[in-house]
């Protein structure tokens, strides 16, 4: 196994992280600094980052928090007011957020060790759907708002098109997506001069909100966990095709 391979499946960190890791010398071997993400390691080296022993778990883990506004989708980062490293326990080292959900939006966060499985789910060629409500200002009536939102919007990285959005209230809508963009909702918004008073996620692929509440967090129960199976059973051919051809 790939040694990037190996700490994303540890549940140290995403695979693109690991290469930093590895790049930056913290990642050793039994006992000597190894600079090549590409390095095969075995069952019976031994891998450690910063002195720290890292070992395969035999079971992934899931969890979904609902993350409040104002925290940053992060487990480090020094220039964040709060990351996810201040509001999660520490019983929950070793898992990683899957995918953006901005500082200023909240709502439904996946966290889990299974790097092929966030990788799915993230990455929009697997076009799985994430689903949000929105409360906005600005003038316009929700069913105008949906109607523009149909019809897609030109932003300065690409179209934005919905894959469905229907109106709430006088001034909030329910849209789903496939892609995962920076601010990409409230840039579209933006473009249609409105500005986001509330955005939150309630569904991400088949992991629903369902009834937490802000701050709160879950393992994922028997039949989310069975409906997480059914994707990585759907899309890993697609996963592991994709790695063949980057071989």
């Amino acid at each position: 196994m790939r040694l990037n391979r190996f700490l994303q499946k540890a549940g140290v960190a995403s695979r693109r992280k690991a290469d930093v890791l590895i790049f930056a010398g913290k990642v050793t071997v039994n006992g000597r600094v190894v600079r090549e993400p590409w390095a095969e390691v075995g069952e019976h080296d031994r891998v450690a980052v910063n002195g720290k022993p890292v070992r395969l778990r035999k079971y992934h883990r899931y969890f979904k928090f609902y993350k409040p506004r104002g925290v940053t989708t992060t487990l480090k980062d020094r220039h964040a007011r709060i990351t996810l490293r201040d509001v999660l326990p520490d019983s929950l080292r070793g898992v990683f957020p899957v995918g953006r959900l901005d500082r200023d939006s909240e709502g439904l966060l996946l966290l889990t060790d299974d790097g092929d499985l966030a990788y799915i789910l993230a990455h929009p060629r697997f076009e799985v759907l994430k689903v949000y409500r929105v409360w906005f200002s600005g003038g316009m009536h929700a069913r105008d708002v949906a109607r523009r939102l149909r019809e897609g919007l030109e932003l300065e990285d690409g179209p934005f098109r919905p894959v469905f959005v229907h109106p709430l209230e006088t001034a909030a809508v329910e849209l789903g997506i496939t892609e995962g963009r920076k601010r990409e909702i409230r840039r579209a918004f933006a473009a249609l001069g409105l500005t986001v008073e509330r955005l939150l996620r309630t569904r991400f692929g088949p992991i629903a909100l369902g009834g937490l509440r802000e701050g709160g967090l879950a393992a994922l129960d028997p039949h989310e966990m069975q409906e997480i199976r059914r994707l990585k059973a759907r899309m890993l051919p697609r996963l592991k095709s994709r790695k063949e051809r980057k071989g």
